[in-house]
């Protein structure tokens, strides 16, 4: 009788340590709060910066407030934005390096300047003679597991035309040696 009820027992037991592994995965990723994540509109904006030092680029807002960022460029994937309005307030606070950011840059319409503001300097730019574009480049990860790069593509009066996101290949194990 016994015999017959290990295989039950053995399951019940094996399904508890999942469940247990799931909860305990669970509340650690609850306590992976993003920097950008602990702060809050109307916020001082000496905090932020006291939480992440003075910023590496500062860039005036047309309303009269600033956009101070903290990339991790050239080698990182984010880039901490703060807006700060005229009265020293945060406005928002998020990371711009990511796709539904990406996808805000109207075809057309923005400029250098615009590309700028809103993501900090690119990790990489390069001019293609034949397509007569100077491409901005800057490294993210998409959905925390995929490494891309993603291009802006300007003419030569500075007008965004193109836009396009590849692998990153610093992250891509059969081209690592290249580097």
């Amino acid at each position: 009788m016994l015999i017959r009820l290990l295989p039950a027992l053995a399951a019940r037991t094996r399904h508890a340590r999942l469940a247990l592994a799931a909860g305990v995965g669970a509340l650690a990723l609850a306590g992976c709060a993003q920097p950008w994540q602990q702060f809050h509109a109307g916020d001082d904006a000496q905090s932020v910066i006291a939480r992440f030092g003075p910023p590496r680029e500062t860039y005036d807002l047309p309303d009269g407030g600033k956009r101070l960022m903290w990339p991790t460029q050239p080698m990182g994937e984010t880039t901490t934005a703060a807006d700060i309005d005229a009265n020293g307030k945060v406005v928002n606070l998020r990371q711009v390096l990511q796709v539904n950011e990406f996808y805000r840059a109207q075809i057309g319409t923005w400029t250098r300047k615009d590309v700028l503001v809103n993501f900090g300097r690119p990790v990489e730019t390069a001019y293609f003679p034949l397509m007569k574009r100077n491409v901005w480049t800057y490294r993210y990860e998409e959905d925390n597991v995929w490494y891309f790069l993603y291009n802006f593509y300007f003419d030569d009066d500075g007008i965004l035309r193109l836009t396009q996101k590849t692998p990153d290949p610093l992250h891509d194990p059969d081209r690592r040696s290249l580097f």
